[in-house]
């Protein structure tokens, strides 16, 4: 058994991982750089939920109180989180930015702006929206309007009355759209690049978590079959307005990396018009912005959803951990190297905190028996 552990990041995987091991009596200490345990869902859109339901969201050994709902709100995933790591007592350092981790004489050394941390095992829960991403668009520096990454993006208020263009057609972009017609934005408009798989988030009591679970082993082909008849009984004929069924199935896509978008008005929305489908960017130009079908537009904003990075490469890139897509090539709860794990890497359709909550039991149990 390791008889030190340190786990780097208390967002929802590393405070899961530190509290499975404790539950195996094996100690860790939790390296936050933030001076919070949960600051990435602190500076989440107000509006934004689980999109998984709270019964199948809970961590380990902690339920979600059932006062917070089904679909559970971001303060109160914040709320849920501080309680955690309270009540597993976990030993969290706020405020200590790992930069670097090596291997030195059979131990891992982890480098923080205080000293080098020496300990026999690793936990990276650095998180999956780690590092916005905005795009190199050709002429952008002399847009004269604002160009905001979506992380920056809260509630609909500083955009009353202007003409707003959504970049990206993610869980996140279809949100923060409707948030922005239903807010007061003078005009709205969604820039797709590939139309989304659109599922419902529930169906009365169903929720397409549930889903999600009940396919996971399933051949993709079939997955991939089955989602096309599903989506013409859950929504109408949307290609006319831009949102056409998508070429390559669910499941292929979700192999991709890109999970359906949880329909939670999007559709409705764009059905008033009141969100408007367009063509990907292409350039800007000006004040303009140029559209892959050559239309142009004049937005007052550029609103970017447009993902983030994993930022590994800085801290594990010279181990040979990382794929092409500076990802990790081993998770789900096995070892990259010995003593070396990445939770919170993935975004499966079975919910992020549910397999999060998996990966730190595998992880403790692992670690526990001197992996």
């Amino acid at each position: 058994m390791a008889s030190t552990v340190h786990v780097i990041g208390a967002g929802p995987a590393g405070l899961a991982a530190a509290a499975a091991l404790r539950a195996r009596g094996v100690d860790a200490t939790i390296l936050e750089k933030s001076g919070h345990v949960g600051n990435a869902w602190r500076n989440h859109y107000d509006r934004l939920h689980l999109h998984t339901t709270r019964g199948l969201s809970r961590l380990p050994g902690l339920a979600i109180p059932r006062e917070f709902g089904r679909w559970v709100a971001r303060d109160d995933v914040v709320r849920y989180l501080e309680a955690y790591a309270a009540h597993h007592d976990l030993r969290v350092e706020l405020e200590a930015e790992v930069t670097r981790i090596d291997r030195e004489d059979g131990a891992w050394a982890v480098a923080c702006a205080d000293g080098t941390r020496t300990t026999d095992a690793v936990v990276v829960a650095t998180g999956y929206n780690h590092t916005p991403h905005l795009p190199d668009w050709p002429g952008s520096d002399g847009f004269r309007g604002e160009i905001v990454h979506a992380s920056r993006y809260r509630n609909p208020a500083p955009y009353a009355g202007l003409d707003v263009l959504v970049a990206g057609v993610g869980n996140t972009g279809a949100e923060i759209a409707q948030d922005l017609a239903e807010g007061g934005a003078a005009s709205v408009r969604l820039a797709v690049r590939t139309p989304p798989h659109l599922v419902p988030r529930n169906k009365g009591l169903w929720a397409a978590q549930y889903t999600g679970l009940l396919v996971r082993h399933l051949p993709t082909s079939l997955v991939d079959a089955l989602s096309v008849p599903v989506r013409k009984a859950s929504f109408p004929d949307l290609s006319h307005l831009g949102l056409p069924i998508p070429a390559v199935g669910l499941a292929t896509r979700v192999a991709q990396g890109a999970i359906p978008v949880q329909d939670v008005g999007l559709v409705a929305a764009v059905q008033a018009g009141t969100v408007r489908v367009v063509g990907p960017i292409d350039r800007f130009d000006g004040d303009e912005v140029v559209l892959a079908d050559g239309a142009r537009l004049a937005p007052d904003v550029v609103l970017a959803a447009t993902g983030y990075r994993r930022a590994l490469e800085p801290l594990v890139g010279h181990l040979g951990v990382l794929g092409e897509q500076g990802t990790p090539v081993v998770t789900h709860g096995r070892p990259a190297a010995p003593g070396l794990y990445f939770t919170g890497f993935t975004n499966p359709i079975t919910g992020m905190f549910r397999e999060t909550a998996a990966d730190a039991r595998r992880i403790a149990r692992s670690i526990a028996r001197g992996r």
